[in-house]
């Protein structure tokens, strides 16, 4: 079995030199640095540490033996294991190269498709200890590449190819990386602006690729007020409601896009008001039944309908849609479906049968009773048949006052 590429742990390497530290020595500010770099760094008469630009008031160099031992210790595990100091520079500086040739202006695009294919391809053997993938950075450079000039780089196909590989190349770093990377988003304008342009022009691949990137924004609780950004961005919510509503393609990714930028309260205004609920009863009404690749995205949908009920025009959206009422009461009850899409399903009823007439009237009309009395004798479990009680219980309570 092939074994995996090991780099120089960061903490091993001199920041002046940037190798593996020799004879690791420490100045009076607490930084590190291998004794004959920095010895040269002060003969060449510099009284400042290199790293923090602070006034060295005592140019004493002290001996650091605890990071020595920590070498030496590196060194012993991995050279038992067939390694040794010049297989590790080889590895570090092809990294190097290769991160070299995806930043310079002088690699042809195709050499810079050539450096993403390579990193696609290392980043199969993570996570391992140590990745010059990771410790060089390459998930913020990349994204940065994909970032850039959105505007020109899709006027010409050999650009395009590269930002979906780009893409797609930090998408495979991104469980490895910091997160809080993405927040560069939030931060310049300009790289914002991009990423809404890539969406709004860019080729299916790569709006499949942003909706992965967007889940993930989600899920780093550094980055909810970017997520409340992109919430509130009429252009994006616009094409993933476009995506969902014609089943094009990257639609199930765009329900998981909408569904998590739903979950910040303040984006539900906007999201509604761009028919989001009209779209996901379209998409429910026209996806396949009986497939269980579909039936994830029934639940997605069904859960961020509920989601943005708690607007009102959400709720006149359901109303308004031929297929409205109907469609959620066929997913109180489905074979196929499991407790979430049921919950969701009698959520949404219990919302919409509370303050609409017509509403109760039509869910009637369309089996709700039936279903509910089904679904109680059922293998569900006890909290789905609770639902279903309150709603039961909510029905015969509003028809008994509609009557009066």
């Amino acid at each position: 079995m092939k074994q995996p590429e090991i780099g120089i742990p960061i903490l091993f390497r001199c920041p002046i030199s940037l190798d593996l530290f020799k004879d690791p020595v420490t100045l009076c500010t607490g930084q590190t640095y291998d004794r004959s770099s920095i010895e040269k760094w002060l003969s060449c008469g510099n009284s400042t540490c290199p790293v923090t630009m602070q006034k060295l008031h005592d140019s004493t160099i002290v001996p650091n033996t605890t990071l020595r031992h920590l070498i030496d210790r590196w060194l012993q595990i991995n050279c038992s294991h067939g390694y040794d100091l010049d297989y590790f520079q080889t590895v570090d500086d092809s990294f190097v190269v290769l991160k070299h040739n995806l930043q310079s202006k002088e690699s042809t695009l195709e050499a810079k498709v050539e450096a993403l294919e390579k990193v696609i391809a290392l980043s199969k053997d993570l996570p391992f200890e140590n990745c010059p993938l990771i410790q060089l950075d390459f998930f913020q450079m990349i994204l940065e590449l994909a970032l850039e000039n959105a505007d020109e780089s899709l006027n010409f196909e050999g650009n395009i190819m590269f930002v979906e590989k780009a893409l797609v190349c930090g998408l495979k770093l991104l469980p490895f990386s910091d997160l809080g990377t993405l927040n560069m988003l939030k931060q310049d304008e300009s790289k914002f602006t991009n990423f809404l342009i890539l969406f709004k022009k860019g080729s299916f691949m790569i709006k499949k690729s942003l909706c992965h990137y967007i889940v993930a924004i989600s899920s780093s609780l550094q980055s909810k007020e970017l997520l409340v950004m992109l919430g509130k961005s009429k252009i994006l919510v616009q094409e993933l409601v476009h995506l969902i509503e014609n089943k094009l393609d990257g639609y199930e990714e765009s329900i998981k896009a909408l569904s998590v930028l739903s979950s910040v309260e303040q984006n539900c205004e906007v999201i509604a008001k761009e028919n989001a609920v009209k779209a996901l009863i379209t998409y429910i009404v026209n996806a396949p039944k009986c497939e269980y690749r579909s039936l994830f995205g029934l639940v997605m949908a069904m859960k961020t309908i509920e989601t943005l009920l708690g607007v009102e025009s959400a709720k006149e959206d359901v109303l308004d849609h031929p297929n409205g009422i109907s469609e959620i009461v066929k997913m109180v009850f489905r074979v196929s479906s499991d407790n979430e899409a049921s919950e969701s399903a009698m959520n949404c009823l219990i919302i919409l049968c509370q303050d609409f007439m017509n509403a109760r009237e039509e869910a009637i009309c369309c089996g709700i009773l039936t279903k509910l009395l089904l679904l109680l004798q059922s293998q569900c479990s006890e909290r789905t048949k609770n639902k279903a009680r309150m709603l039961l219980k909510l029905l015969r309570s509003m028809c008994n006052r509609d009557q009066k």
